[in-house]
């Protein structure tokens, strides 16, 4: 089994951040997303990994490697026009060749091991399987009607209720997939749709089973999201712990965990408190801060307003005044931005 991730979309709702960087190189606990579901797909015992991307190619590169790290091959594969997941599929043809196939998008985190999923493809004798999340707000997602444990239909962001089971963005695949791709044409919104074309093997006889998160799932794709992610990430890794890296320097500061500060972090005269991510070389002087990821290379000074609920990019520069205030600022800003308050 070979294993495909998919990091080439362009991240339109994590704007300005994502013009100048690949939302699923976003971190978490100040690891990358796409780190994490790398680590994952390893210990499942892939090792033959394909990675979808787009315009951020270099970015990804740069970051992952040639899989070395994981004792994984990596192969990137161009894709050069966003045109749905059925055709991120058929762009890896290539790379995929008869094999079967677990498929995940970038963006997507969960705290499930995937051995139970892929051990459910196999003993049912799938041609695909897909991964369900229950959710009260499934209009905003694909959705699948199960039966017996069987899927028995599927639906992309239905308008009326049709059942409470989301497709996550985890599918396991044999490669009769090609086939149906081939026979489904653009959507609404002009693309390729998996849901349709595994609709169309449904049609046509295929065995299509699933599998239900347990634990945590999350789609990272928006602030909200990636700011839960990141609180869900650091109670699974490290509680109330205090992690730091390489040469992080406190002055008459106050840490209170779980918080994450990477190496050559400069905290002086401030307040960190729970669930933050604090990127390399940052330095953050007489400031308040909590639940927030901050990128590297940034200066945050003299903010008076207690910072929460931010995502703030790298190299950004926050320079306040000295007045008090109770309440709080929120700042979602990206790579290279100046602000002066």
């Amino acid at each position: 089994m070979k294993a495909l991730i998919l990091s080439g979309g362009t991240g339109t709702r994590l704007r300005p951040l994502t013009y100048s960087k690949a939302k699923q190189l976003l971190p978490l606990v100040n690891k990358p997303v796409l780190i994490y579901l790398i680590e994952k797909i390893a210990r499942a015992g892939i090792h033959d990994i394909g990675i979808i991307v787009g315009d951020t190619q270099e970015q990804v590169k740069k970051t992952v490697g040639s899989g070395e790290t994981w004792s994984t091959a990596i192969t990137y594969i161009h894709q050069h026009k966003s045109l749905g997941l059925a055709h991120a599929v058929r762009t890896a043809a290539d790379f995929l060749g008869h094999d079967d196939f677990v498929m995940i998008l970038g963006d997507n985190i969960f705290n499930m091991e995937l051995d139970s999923f892929i051990k459910n493809f196999y003993q049912q004798k799938a041609n695909t399987s897909v991964l369900l999340h229950t959710v009260s707000n499934p209009s905003q997602f694909g959705v699948a009607v199960v039966k017996d444990g069987f899927v028995t239909a599927l639906y992309e962001k239905p308008e009326k209720y049709i059942s409470n089971l989301i497709i996550t963005g985890v599918y396991a695949f044999d490669n009769s997939i090609f086939a149906a791709i081939d026979k489904i044409k653009p959507s609404r919104r002009g693309e390729l749709e998996i849901t349709d074309a595994i609709q169309n093997q449904l049609e046509n006889g295929a065995r299509v089973t699933c599998d239900l998160i347990r634990g945590w799932w999350k789609d990272t794709g928006k602030l909200d999201d990636i700011l839960e992610a990141n609180r869900l990430m650091f109670d699974a890794a490290l509680a109330q712990k205090i992690q730091m890296g390489n040469n992080v320097t406190i002055r008459n500061s106050i840490i209170q965990g779980p918080v994450h500060l990477d190496d050559d972090a400069v905290i002086t005269d401030s307040f960190i408190g729970p669930y933050t991510t604090v990127g390399r070389r940052t330095r953050i002087t007489e400031c308040e801060i909590e639940n927030c990821i901050i990128l590297e290379d940034t200066q945050l000074a003299n903010v008076s307003k207690k910072i929460s609920g931010s995502l703030i990019g790298n190299q950004v520069s926050i320079q306040g005044s000295p007045e008090n205030s109770s309440s709080a600022s929120t700042f979602f800003l990206g790579d290279h931005c100046q602000i002066d308050l």
